[in-house]
């Protein structure tokens, strides 16, 4: 099969269009042939092997473990192990690994992170949401407790994870406001935001309005600048953006939380069937979609992680795989 593939760390320049082994799936996995797949930070720390303490967490101490980028996938389940009793070749399935895989024809994925492609959706669509989804999902749900009426702000509104996080805050009946770029005011809005901020213009920790949530995606300013915007009681959830605040809210925010009643915390999500399940409910009521700013072949692999890395993509970016009749 027809894959992407890196053997050591580096810029996308590491990353070559090759053929290799069709995988065989263990007792517990799905055999996948993959239709699409998508583009996220995940993959360009994969392939950087940056930060660092990733390496000490599995991915790899000198060169990765795994050789195939690629978190999220959609397709049509090819084969199954022993063990598998949810699913049985033909069935249209979305999920993916938090370690990758899917950049390739086939991928094999445990049947706990596989859910029913959403009705009504494309393979791309259904591609863009795993990871991205379930980071807004979580993020929102179980560290930042969003309630029916909260003022929830999501930072980094316009990019692949705030813009499910904006539709999937307003799903929970929050009062939502998105911070984004000048170019993706209309797009935010659009998706059901109550109100938007170009944070070319403004800063929202400067303003007087006090939020019950912020979810930040592009978190890069001072703990006590978050501090001074929340309300009383409110949670910080940080998910993406300045490696060192990361760090900082890491090792400072449960002292933060216990000594105040405002709550900081870092999340690292996991994709889970229980979940995936949860977003293709919501897809089919129509509550969510995929907002897909650009489609790549999976040659391009490469192309699409440099655009990503730029930090202008609206939405997600995906990866379009195409199959013969002998494949």
């Amino acid at each position: 099969m027809k894959a992407i593939v890196y053997y050591s760390y580096g810029s996308p320049d590491v990353l070559e269009f090759k053929e290799v082994e069709k995988p065989v799936p263990n007792e517990n996995e799905v055999l996948i042939k993959v239709r699409a797949a998508s583009v996220n930070p995940l993959e360009w720390h994969f392939m950087r092997g940056k930060p660092l303490f990733m390496r000490l967490m599995g991915i790899g101490l000198l060169k990765p473990k795994n050789n195939i980028l690629g978190v999220d996938i959609a397709g049509r389940v090819e084969a199954v192990g022993r063990n598998v009793k949810r699913f049985q070749p033909g069935d249209e399935v979305f999920g993916g690994s938090n370690s990758g895989g899917g950049y390739a024809d086939y991928a094999c994925v445990d049947e706990d992170r596989l859910a029913p492609k959403p009705e009504g959706t494309t393979f791309e669509e259904a591609a863009a949401i795993p990871i991205a989804a379930i980071t807004a999902l979580q993020g929102l749900r179980d560290k930042g407790e969003i309630q029916s009426g909260q003022k929830v702000l999501i930072n980094g509104a316009g990019g692949g994870v705030g813009t499910f996080a904006v539709q999937i805050a307003k799903s929970f009946g929050a009062e939502v406001t998105g911070v984004c770029s000048t170019e993706k005011l209309e797009m935010v809005s659009s998706l059901g935001a109550d109100r938007v901020i170009d944070y070319t213009q403004e800063d929202f920790t400067e303003n007087s309005e006090r939020y019950d949530l912020i979810f930040d995606a592009a978190a890069y300013r001072l703990i006590s600048d978050y501090k001074r915007a929340l309300s009383p009681n409110g949670i910080y959830v940080m998910i993406g953006g300045s490696m060192s605040l990361m760090f900082r809210i890491m090792f400072s925010g449960p002292w933060l939380s216990m000594t105040g009643s405002k709550k900081f915390f870092v999340l690292m999500a996991k994709i889970t069937d229980k979940d995936l399940v949860f977003l293709k409910e919501l897809f089919e009521a129509g509550k969510v979609k995929s907002i897909i700013d650009r489609r790549y072949p999976l040659s391009e692999v490469a192309e699409a992680i440099r655009y990503l890395e730029e930090g202008h993509a609206r939405g997600k970016a995906v990866i379009t795989l195409e199959h013969d009749s002998k494949t």
